[in-house]
């Protein structure tokens, strides 16, 4: 990695464009641009093959197009406001260079360079020094000009072996691909129409153990070599890919897209920026908690659901989408398959609670962890588990797969929870008993922010007949939209500080 040092010059003169650097004291001549003696093309040879990029000639040497070289071996380039000014991202590090500087920064360490980079034929142009210094280091790629055939040679240096392990899981309706390496690698990804392609960079080469690689409705195939890894996928398959640290890994899920419009409408078209699921606990043959005059939350969490739905469509601009319309069996793990299959932004699972003590009453959000808050949560996802057909025991596959398709969204799902409970809480009266951890299985698996939140207490005489009446039903609901809509613009204010400089 690139060595870091305290900044003796300002980072913000640089992005202005030449300066005059106080690391030694520049002439007005070498302050200047030095006159153009050739401008053309060199060949730029990686891997025995040969590209053509943009160069021109100095008294002082070479300079080469720096967008074409960085296409060809990775990284990202962005120019400043000015045009002036660029910044050079590889991995963790970013250099800072600009047109007729003779200076640029790596981190916090500054360099001199051999000649200052100029805007010319292909964007900037640099020289092979600046390359060495930012490429040549990240990438582990040596980089030699051969000015008797115009060849910019980047060699890479000696192989390193990196090992790499791999696990492939399909489940409700998302088949993920796991690469776990030893060591981050250097890496860029190509994705094609029927397939998507690691290329391990700088001479890496993976090492990968002997695996069957079982049948996948998603995964045609897999392929190691030692610098590739190409998953060909099948027809219509949609991939996105993201990264895990500590150990590194590279997540791809691979879906196929339902048309989440349905036959419910064509305004979807100009509303289709949020899609949100409901699932209303239990249905068909699973009644779920029974309350004192007989009443079923299987078909108090329809009602709620529907409701919830109907007021969700007239208030924001989302499409809502119910794990079930009617009074039928849905095993857990085909509810969130729906929302992943309809890349829901949400999923909120909507249950009614149930003690053998008759005084509890309240409501409980939970949002999903292996490792239960305290017992009574343990004990409440025991319970739905149970009822619904599941023990909730998963087995290693399933574990991979809960840790990379819901951890990624473990504090927005914290957000969501606790923003459901205080809206509950103020809006009812309701006891706090507080936003909870619990290993549902109704909410494993879910690739999106999601949610179990316990209504009230069907087992309680008292909130079972307030449970029951219409006026009650809509306080809940509207506490319920209050809170997707305040963390839909928490989400929003999120995004924009992400965004700005």
């Amino acid at each position: 990695m690139l060595r870091r040092f305290a900044p003796t010059v300002s980072i913000l003169a640089l992005l202005l464009g030449t300066v005059v650097s106080p690391l030694s004291a520049q002439s007005e001549e070498e302050s200047e641009l030095l006159p153009t003696l050739s401008t053309g093309a060199a060949l730029l040879v990686v891997d025995g093959q040969e590209f053509e990029i943009p160069m021109s000639q100095t008294v002082l040497g070479p300079l080469f197009g720096l967008p074409a070289i960085m296409q060809r071996l990775g990284g990202e380039l962005r120019q400043g406001p000015l045009g002036q000014s660029f910044r050079l991202r590889l991995f963790e590090e970013e250099a800072v260079l600009g047109a007729g500087s003779h200076v640029m920064t790596i981190g916090e360490e500054i360099v001199r360079l051999s000649q200052p980079p100029r805007l010319g034929i292909g964007g900037v142009q640099v020289p092979v020094d600046l390359l060495t210094r930012t490429l040549g280091v990240e990438l582990h790629y040596d980089f030699v000009w051969s000015e008797s055939d115009r060849r910019l040679f980047a060699m890479a240096q000696q192989a390193r072996d990196v090992e790499v392990d791999w696990h492939l899981v399909h489940l409700q309706g998302i088949s993920t691909l796991v690469l776990q390496f030893a060591e981050r690698p250097r890496y860029r990804i190509e994705e094609s129409a029927d397939s998507i392609t690691v290329e391990l960079l700088g001479g890496e080469r993976a090492v990968v153990g002997p695996r069957r690689v079982d049948p996948d409705p998603l995964v045609r195939s897999l392929q190691f070599g030692s610098s590739r890894i190409r998953i060909d996928k099948a027809p219509g398959t949609t991939v996105d890919h993201y990264e895990q640290q500590r150990p590194f890994r590279l997540v791809f899920d691979l879906y196929q897209r339902l048309d989440a419009i349905g036959d419910r409408g064509s305004d979807f078209e100009a509303r289709r920026g949020r899609v949100i699921v409901i699932d209303p606990g239990h249905g068909g043959s699973e009644t779920g908690a029974v309350g004192p005059s007989g009443v079923e939350e299987k078909a108090l969490t329809l009602q709620l659901a529907r409701a919830l739905a109907r007021r969700l469509e007239s208030r924001l601009p989302v499409r809502v989408i119910l794990t079930r319309e009617s009074d039928v069996d849905l095993d857990l793990d085909r509810r969130t398959a729906i929302a992943n299959q309809h890349r829901a932004d949400l999923f909120i699972s909507v249950h009614l609670n149930s003690s053998t003590g008759r005084g509890a009453h309240g409501a409980e959000t939970y949002f999903l962890n292996l490792e239960a808050t305290d017992a009574a949560a343990a004990a409440a996802a025991q319970t739905e588990n149970a009822i619904s057909g599941s023990d909730g025991a998963m087995d290693e596959l399933d574990l991979i797969l809960w840790d990379l398709s819901q951890s990624r969204f473990l504090a927005q799902s914290q957000r969501l929870g606790t923003l459901v409970q205080a809206e509950l809480n103020q809006a009812l009266g309701l006891r706090d008993r507080g936003v909870k951890q619990a290993p549902f299985r109704v909410l494993m698996g879910a690739a999106m922010p999601a949610v179990l939140v316990e209504l009230g207490f069907i087992s309680n005489p008292e909130e079972e007949t307030k449970l029951r009446r219409l006026s009650y039903q809509t306080e809940l609901v509207d506490a319920l939209v209050r809170a997707v809509d305040r963390f839909y613009d928490s989400e929003s204010e999120t995004s924009a500080k992400s965004a700005a400089p």
